[in-house]
């Protein structure tokens, strides 16, 4: 049997064909669209399944924002998606629209070692709860319980949780975010579409002065976001860039941290999405686990809470092609 897998973002949408019989690591065909060049998800799959040849008969979705009664709106696209649509447009005899990060969670069980990074040197407990945040262009959570002895994802939308601050400079950020948007959640600062956000508060607050190569590379980018990431990671880094870099790993931290407290994830905290590998060094600092430990009087449990960082790009794709063969973790 084979099956479609989809990993759809508010960048680019990755499909791939699995076979069931050779498991879910290796795709028979896959392929990647910018999913703001295309209407709807229809059109995309279209394209897809046109090159290539192959019949699928159960598929499932990983999508960037929360699915309701098998209904799914992109947080960042203006694409509505429904199960029952999807199977009738395409033959298909099974659909399932998940959350993105409830895909990446069904794959953490399944990761091996070359997957992942590891930022403290914690054994994950047997059967420990698992937390999964993951900043790509917007901010992602989910967490993974056992039940009946395996585990169980669980989707979140607690990227979009009131963001709160850490010391007067993020008090400051909270009040520039509020007066530009009226509420800021923690997705304004820690993600693909936040990290501008925190660039131009440090800019306009005149905290540090833009350079005039950056702000070349800003007036032709399509997104200022690579521009930004990229020149905070040169030798020497460009002071402004690096700042906001500071600020957007230390948010994450203390939101990662977050999420080990709600759920108690002594299974581990994984850091996924597009941003943490291509940031791996400034992950690798003492500062973001002293960060994400910080948490007064339990700051002796998130001494137990072991973190990685998800660096196999497809994992949202692996979950997503584990859910629509049936599979449990």
């Amino acid at each position: 049997m084979n099956i479609l897998a989809s990993d759809v973002g508010g960048t680019k949408t990755i499909l791939a064909v699995f076979s069931s019989a050779q498991g879910m690591h290796a795709p028979l065909f896959e392929a990647t669209f910018v999913s703001a060049n295309y209407p709807d998800l229809e059109s995309i799959v279209r394209e897809f399944l046109g090159k290539t040849n192959l019949r699928v008969e159960r598929a499932a979705f990983g999508v960037a924002g929360p699915v309701l009664n098998g209904v799914a709106r992109i947080t960042n696209l203006p694409w509505v998606m429904e199960e029952a649509k999807l199977a009738e447009a395409f033959g298909l005899s099974s659909v399932k629209l998940i959350n993105d990060l409830e895909a990446i969670a069904n794959a953490v069980p399944v990761l091996e070692a070359d997957d992942l990074v590891l930022l403290n040197d914690v054994q994950p407990a047997a059967g420990g709860a698992i937390g999964v945040i993951a900043p790509g262009t917007g901010l992602g959570e989910a967490f993974l319980l056992q039940v009946d002895g395996r585990y169980r994802a669980f989707p979140s939308e607690g990227g979009h949780n009131d963001f709160a601050p850490s010391n007067e400079l993020e008090n400051e950020l909270l009040r520039y975010l509020q007066r530009k948007f009226g509420r800021a959640s923690y997705e304004r600062v820690c993600s693909g579409i936040g990290i501008p956000n925190v660039y131009q508060f440090l800019r306009d607050c005149a905290y540090i002065q833009e350079s005039p190569w950056v702000a070349e590379q800003l007036a032709v980018a399509k997104d200022p976001t690579p521009v930004i990431v990229a020149n905070a990671l040169t030798d020497p880094p460009d002071p402004l860039c690096a700042r906001v870099m500071d600020i957007f790993t230390s948010v994450l931290a203390a939101k990662a941290g977050n999420l080990a407290l709600t759920v108690i994830a002594t299974g581990g905290i994984y850091l996924g999405g597009g941003i943490p590998p291509r940031i791996l060094p400034l992950l690798q600092r003492e500062s973001f686990m002293n960060t994400f430990r910080y948490k007064g009087r339990l700051s002796g449990l998130m001494e137990r809470i072991p973190v990685r960082v998800i660096v196999n790009s497809k994992a949202g794709l692996l979950g997503a092609a584990r859910v629509a063969a049936g599979i449990d973790n």
